[in-house]
């Protein structure tokens, strides 16, 4: 299994102390952490993107441009790339010179997102939000594997004779389809043969295991080799400790805490914006969080594997109020103490070497 860290840059105030970091020393910290993550053999890291809520993620190709100058070998990835409120062609040109100074380590996680404000924002209507993913990434593709490209759709001027620079790096970046709520981003990703990253973060299990069935049946029947459907799964936050019991008495106040500060009364029952796993003991035995001893962090893992057969783990370090040196600390005891275990019981052939 490869191993990624999301971070998705909230800036609300701490759960229990109400601090609240300034926004430049918060996004310090994250590159400073996607360093981290290099120096310690995580295979990836990816900067999410929202525009509603408190986060600082509006920009993703700027914070992994300043990743992509701090580090040489680390796969940079996005988590997600709100594609269906974006133009094409600026993210072809972003994305295109992203890839260029990273000498190819760009990878796209595309979605419609998961903050139901950045439509209006954009002046957009939601209820069309599936369509306009569909026909953006449509051209998105072209954009990337084409030159002179003539586009007429329906949610942007038409193009004739378009050819966007820079070009990618090396080919076009690989991308991936974020999957939560809707058998949609699974069918657009099985359609064209790319992977699918999985939520799996607020809904039980079996939610998620029903859209990547999907995705494998129909990739299949697409024509393509069942053999390249990769997937990859998110988590809840990370939190080891020498014992479960241990790292429920330490993280269960900050968990607890952010689930309360995080509720949406106005999106209650509604599928994929408050997580039903309300207490630090229900997130421990039922829901996506990886938090307990090292051995109940590797046993979770794997039980996700079984189900969902996915080759890339990602982990969140930074959303509950622990500090920069605690992320760090949790880093590096998943590199050293889990990651090997989970490489070996769970090999990939994802991002293997040509």
């Amino acid at each position: 299994m490869k191993f990624s860290v999301l971070t998705i840059v909230s800036h609300a105030p701490h759960p229990v102390t109400g601090e609240l970091r300034s926004a430049a020393d918060r996004l310090a910290d994250v590159v400073e952490l996607g360093t981290e993550a290099e120096r310690l053999g995580f295979d990836a890291f990816a900067v999410g993107e929202r525009h509603a809520g408190a986060f600082l993620s509006s920009s993703p190709t700027v914070l992994l441009g300043a990743l992509a100058a701090r580090t040489s070998r680390i796969r940079l990835l996005t988590g997600v790339t709100v594609v269906a409120i974006l133009d094409p062609v600026r993210v072809a040109e972003d994305y295109a010179t992203l890839d260029q100074l990273s000498r190819g380590r760009v990878e796209l996680v595309i979605g419609k997102g998961a903050e139901a404000g950045h439509f209006s924002l954009f002046g957009l209507d939601e209820s069309l939000q599936w369509e306009y993913q569909a026909e953006k990434y449509e051209l998105l593709r072209r954009l990337w594997r084409e030159e002179h490209v003539d586009w007429d759709g329906r949610f942007r001027p038409p193009l004739k004779g378009v050819t966007t620079v820079p070009r990618p790096y090396a080919g076009p970046p690989p991308v991936w389809h974020g999957s939560a709520t809707s058998l949609n981003s699974p069918e657009l990703a099985a359609r064209h043969g790319d992977p699918l990253f999985t939520a799996n973060a607020i809904q039980p299990r079996e939610a998620y295991a029903r859209l990547i069935r999907h995705y494998r049946e129909k990739f299949e029947e697409y024509g393509h080799d069942p053999a390249d459907a990769h997937v990859a799964a998110g988590s809840g936050g990370l939190y080891i400790a020498d014992t479960t019991e241990r790292a429920i008495a330490e993280y269960g106040p900050l968990y607890e805490a952010r689930v309360r500060q995080n509720f949406k009364p106005h999106l209650a029952g509604r599928a994929g914006y408050n997580t039903p796993f309300r207490t630090i003991r229900d997130a421990v035995e039922d829901g996506p969080q990886l938090i307990g001893s090292p051995q109940q962090v590797i046993d979770k893992i794997l039980g996700y594997r079984e189900a969902y057969g996915h080759d890339l783990q990602s982990v969140s370090v930074d959303g509950f109020g622990l500090g920069l040196a605690a992320q760090r600390e949790q880093l590096q005891r998943f590199a050293e103490e889990v990651a090997p275990v989970v490489r070996r019981e769970a090999p990939t052939t994802l991002w293997a070497a040509p």
